[in-house]
């Protein structure tokens, strides 16, 4: 697996989808305003606690995750 270190998964924060730094903002939700054409100052200003890399970051291992596969182990 790449390393992602500011991307966290704990199942006492947001259900323990990917987030940022252990805060309440998912990779989702930074991936999801670049979609919608907000910009990474705006982000930012958005979530003043974010930083540049955590943006650079969750669209880097959103991109990582859609190239994964997932094999079965067994067949039924």
């Amino acid at each position: 697996m790449q390393a992602f270190p500011r991307i966290t998964f704990d199942p006492t924060v947001m259900g323990g989808k990917a987030c940022i730094r252990g805060l309440r903002v998912t990779v989702g939700t930074v991936v999801g305003l670049l979609a919608a054409g907000r910009s990474a100052d705006e982000i930012m200003a958005a979530y003043p606690y974010l930083e540049r890399e955590d943006i650079d970051q969750s669209l880097a291992y959103a991109a990582w995750r859609l190239e994964e596969r997932e094999v079965p182990l067994s067949h039924p």
